[in-house]
């Protein structure tokens, strides 16, 4: 098989936009897959990287929730087959101590398999007429509409199911769910506040209503994103910029504390609520990305003395093989409704979709191929 054309969205240095343009996409080597990608979400940890927050080679191809058809595969390669539909999520080694025992998501080898641009050799199999495109993203660098990605990150799916819809599984609804169902292991009947009515907090709010949660309150400014929090199984749901005392509010409906957070914001004065609003014996979760030098929430005193805890989560701590499956059978049962997150866009249309979702227009962008039609 040879090199191929294909779209993409490119980022360059200093340009604030995506540059849609035409790249070169080279042939899948022998433990390589080459997916022909039907959409891909766009998530904040695109954009912080693309921001240059985090060092990263430009130009570059980003996307890292995508999801699409097996179109060829290298030689090696035994997970799946051409025609297969997979969800591409982050890229593991397999073989790690922490890997070897299902903690894929904290892969002693995740830096190098995701985040420097490139495969482990140093080559990339992006180019344009400029020259090498920074790829590899997260293990694959879905903005465009072929990918270039692995086993360790592939997970195959039904092939009657919406595949254009599922690249969020990959990351935000894994993190979010997983964050609830896998890291707090909230349990049946138990209170939890999840700040943060995004796509990451909303799916949290799917998982809590997956594990019987009885009182699941939603800190989030806009007004139709907590009505859709509470069309997702939400108790209540607060405006945290229109209350003097948060803390004092979340306990008239809970007066002894939550037994679990989460918080998805990253914004100090949240978490720091968050943590003052936990009960004895309960547990803080942090997803969110926050700036360097921001403090911890709470106190040491609290920490001992109420049995409180603090726990950072990456990826809601999946096992991708063992976890998008179980998300896809709730999906099947109606209780895990992603599409109610989703507006799709044109790949090409990718600036627009970034500022919808910013503004608040938009909860989650999932970029649909310009050769494919969008369906919501």
């Amino acid at each position: 098989m040879n090199s191929k054309k294909t779209n993409a969205a490119v980022a360059y240095t200093g340009e604030d936009d995506f540059r849609y343009e035409t790249v070169t996409i080279e042939p899948p080597r022998a433990d390589e897959i080459l997916v022909n990608i039907k959409g891909v979400g766009i998530c904040h940890t695109d954009l912080s990287f693309k921001s240059g927050a985090i060092p990263y080679p430009f130009p570059a191809v980003f996307g890292h929730e995508g999801s699409g058809v097996v179109e060829a595969i290298g030689d090696a390669v035994t997970k799946v087959k051409t025609g297969d539909h997979v969800v591409i999520t982050f890229r593991s080694c397999g073989a790690c101590e922490l890997c070897s025992v299902g903690d894929t998501a904290y892969c002693q080898n995740f830096w190098p398999l995701n985040i420097i641009g490139c495969r482990e050799d140093g080559t990339s199999s992006l180019s344009n007429d400029v020259g090498s495109v920074a790829s590899n993203f997260f293990g694959q660098s879905s903005f465009a509409a072929h990918t270039i990605t692995y086993e360790h990150n592939i997970v195959k799916i039904d092939p009657n199911l919406p595949i254009e819809l599922f690249g969020p599984l990959g990351c935000s609804v894994q993190t979010g769910a997983g964050a609830v169902m896998r890291s707090l292991r909230a349990r049946k009947g138990s209170s939890i506040l999840i700040a943060g009515g995004g796509s990451v907090g909303l799916s949290a709010v799917m998982g809590a209503a997956i594990q019987q949660c009885a009182t699941i309150i939603v800190l989030e400014p806009f007004e139709g994103r907590r009505e859709l929090a509470k069309e997702l199984g939400a108790t209540h749901c607060i405006d945290p910029t229109s209350e003097d005392d948060l803390v004092s509010t979340i306990k008239e409906i809970v007066p002894n504390g939550v037994n679990n957070a989460l918080d998805t914001t990253a914004l100090p004065e949240i978490m720091e609520a968050c943590f003052d609003s936990l009960g004895a014996n309960a547990i803080l979760g942090l997803v969110g990305i926050a700036p360097p030098g921001t403090p911890m929430p709470g106190n040491l005193d609290d920490l001992f003395m109420g049995g409180k805890g603090i726990k950072s989560i990456v990826e809601g701590d999946s096992n991708p093989d063992e976890f998008i499956p179980e998300l896809v059978a709730h999906y099947q049962a109606g209780k895990l409704p992603i599409e109610r997150l989703i507006k799709t866009y044109k790949l090409s249309e990718i600036n627009q979709a970034i500022a919808d979702q910013k503004s608040g227009a938009c909860l989650k962008a999932v970029l649909i191929p310009d050769s494919e039609e969008p369906s919501v």
